[in-house]
């Protein structure tokens, strides 16, 4: 008898422990001819046994063929096809189970809800659950808690508010769930809120639970918030392992704390390629392309090859600075990685979208021509690209062609051909597509379907007409709108409008110096130094400074950068010397400089003198000293280039027999042969 209970014993240890088939078809032949089935090894063990060595086939056979099938065999099976990642097949056996009215157990409806939550099948989900609350499993914390995750990763949450609400117990698993829940629905007040119920009942979060509230303030406009729970964390001695640093530096990120998000990074013991990733996706969001090019070539050199997000990131940033030739690189590596852009569409619109910003439309109209022409992402971004180069028509053409291939057109795709007609001049086209928006395609208009309509009513200087359609909008316009219309005012001197819109964006008090900065030269181009002065001091009481206008030119593979009247570069004399060369020959061609576009109250000497000292001229200067004859120099300036520069270096293409491309902050304008590509529409 003792011997007997030893041999079960080794042999119920064998079965948790064997993964080898042949062996467990030994140990399932002795219990056979020995008839130890009633004596201590039950058929569900070798059921569980089979499953463990992938043989599912034997596993049913020997279910199929048992006399008598009690839950723990159902069960076996059930786990067994659940950990074997076959959900339909948990299901189905599930199902089979009723119709032979055995009665399931908590592990039974754990883990069929558990299917329906792989399946994302709410429908069988929702009757499970009924049937174990029918069964008195109501308040089962393991069903319920499995229900609670049904419901959550199907996104409804206010059943699962239901459902955890009646719950009579609930542990830390319930109680994470339905935070995360939250977060991922986007409702990350409620989340934190229900942390500190959470916290209130007694119960601490875990690992899972703080990367959520990581999540939810990176979601939320709350620094403060952030800061607390950072600090509580370090407080409550929580284990910062990689995940949860690298959540830290993507929210620090999202809040334009990227100091903060570097630090944190530095201080990593342990570093993978999703935490350089999330660093320079924070880097290239937040605008420090530089910083973000510099941390992808550091990454390289520590080992790693850079993923999707830091790929995407880096050509983002290649975008911001207009980067061509790193750019290119980049393109260079994913082919030589032979990712297929056309199998990534996120890839290779980023990647058409680098090229069109970095002024090489022609390339990116070439890779667009080599992709699936049914992603509307796609098309969007070609016609977004054809937009900011000016070319209207081109971008109307390519949509009709989207057309054309049944793409239906979303609300995006509308904003950039609405954008694009704006910097084409293309009124009546831009005013039809709109009524076509909303009548045909049941689009309801947003804020920046009015803003880019407004902003091509108000460019082509019907500014009367854009004050009338904001009159007529069923949404409170908003500063973007009231901005659009005020730079109209401004370029054709449309004073008394562009003072309602002036002060209507003062009303809506702007959190951003460009646009008090904007109000300040409608002031100034009206003459209204007392209001110029009273904008000035809200800047000031504000702490807000306004941003210098600079620009950025690649020569011979290296970005160099020029502030407005920056005397530091060392090579500035000479820069001064061939503008001012360059400029005896503009007067004698006929350029006259227009000071109106020097907003301040100087002489006009020296009106002449800051005109000469804008950003994109140094950057031209520097370009033409330290470049070969003919070679194309692409500008890129973070402000808007003003009228004369604009008329200025027209000349200076003629003079230099060169394609000059300035990317200002809101289009592309192509110089060559005294001509620009904007028709001198912008």
């Amino acid at each position: 008898m003792l011997l007997e209970k030893w041999f079960l014993k080794d042999l119920k240890y064998f079965l948790l422990t064997c993964k080898d088939r042949v062996s467990i078809s030994k140990v399932h032949a002795v219990v056979i001819t020995s008839g130890i089935f009633s004596n201590g090894i039950s058929p569900c063990q070798l059921i569980t046994s089979y499953f463990r060595t992938a043989d599912r086939n034997f596993a049913h056979t020997l279910f199929d063929s048992l006399p008598k099938r009690g839950i723990n065999s159902w069960n076996a099976m059930l786990i067994g096809y659940s950990r074997g990642n076959d959900p339909l097949e948990v299901i189905n056996l599930y199902k089979q189970m009723r119709l032979e009215r055995v009665k399931p157990d908590s592990s039974t409806f754990t883990v069929a809800i558990k299917a329906c939550t792989s399946l994302m099948d709410i429908n069988s989900g929702k009757e499970i659950w009924k049937n174990a609350v029918e069964c008195g499993y109501g308040d089962d914390i393991f069903v319920g808690s499995s229900v609670l995750n049904l419901y959550a990763k199907c996104g409804k949450m206010d059943e699962a508010m239901g459902v955890f609400e009646k719950m009579s117990k609930r542990d830390v698993v319930s109680w994470s769930t339905m935070i995360t829940g939250l977060v991922k629905s986007g409702k990350a007040r409620e989340a934190i809120n229900l942390y500190r119920r959470m916290q209130k009942e007694g119960l601490e979060g875990d690992g899972v639970v703080m990367l959520a509230l990581i999540q939810a303030c990176a979601n939320i406009e709350d620094l403060k918030m952030a800061y607390s729970l950072h600090a509580y964390m370090i407080r409550r001695g929580f284990h910062m392992d990689g995940v949860a640093q690298t959540s830290l530096i993507d929210m620090y990120a999202k809040y334009g704390k990227v100091d903060i998000a570097c630090s944190l990074f530095r201080t990593m013991s342990y570093k993978n390629v999703v935490s350089w990733s999330t660093l320079i996706s924070g880097y290239a969001r937040n605008g420090y392309a530089g910083n973000a090019l510099q941390l992808l070539i550091e990454m390289q050199s520590c080992g790693f090859e850079p993923d999707l997000v830091s790929l995407v990131s880096a050509l983002l940033a290649c975008s911001q600075v207009g980067f061509p030739l790193l750019g290119r690189e980049i393109h260079g590596y994913i082919v030589r990685r032979r990712l297929d852009v056309n199998q990534n569409q996120v890839l290779g619109t980023t990647l058409i979208d680098m090229y069109a910003k970095c002024g090489l439309l022609s390339r990116a109209h070439v890779l667009y021509k080599r992709m699936s022409s049914d992603d509307i992402i796609l098309w969007n971004t070609i016609i977004a690209s054809y937009g900011i180069h000016g070319q209207g028509e081109e971008a109307l053409s390519i949509f009709h062609q989207m057309i054309e291939t049944d793409t239906k057109p979303d609300h995006v795709t509308f904003a950039s051909l609405l954008s694009a007609m704006s910097h084409s001049g293309l009124v009546d086209e831009g005013r039809y597509w709109f009524d076509v928006m909303i009548k045909e395609y049941k689009i309801q208009p947003m804020e920046k379907h009015y803003v880019s309509l407004i902003d091509l009513l108000a460019r082509a200087g019907r500014v009367e007409e854009a004050r009338s359609l904001i009159g007529s909008m069923e949404c409170e316009p908003g500063i973007a709108v009231w901005v659009a219309l005020l730079s109209g005012c401004i370029n054709h001197k449309k004073f008394s409008i562009g003072e309602l819109a002036a002060n209507k964006v003062l009303e809506l008090n702007p959190n951003s110096p460009g646009i008090y900065a904007l109000v300040s030269n409608f002031f100034a181009t009206a003459k209204k130094w007392d209001e110029v002065a009273m904008v000035r001091k809200i800047m000031k009481t504000g702490g807000m400074k306004k941003f210098p206008g600079y620009s950025v030119v690649e020569v011979n593979g290296k970005l160099h950068a020029f502030v407005v009247e920056d005397k530091s570069h060392p090579q500035y004399g000479e820069i001064m010397g061939i503008l001012e060369e360059m400029e005896n020959e503009m007067r004698d061609m006929g350029y006259v400089p227009k000071t109106e576009f020097v907003l301040h109250n100087v002489e006009e000497e020296v009106k002449v003198q800051m005109l000469r000292n804008h950003s994109e001229r140094l950057a031209i200067g520097f370009g033409i000293l330290n470049t070969g004859n003919g070679t194309r120099l692409v500008i890129t300036k973070n402000l808007r280039v003003c009228g004369d520069c604009h008329e200025a270096i027209k000349f200076i293409s003629v003079i230099v027999k060169r394609e000059i491309i300035v990317r200002d902050m809101k289009r592309f304008h192509h110089f060559k042969n005294g001509r620009c590509s904007c028709g001198d529409y912008w």
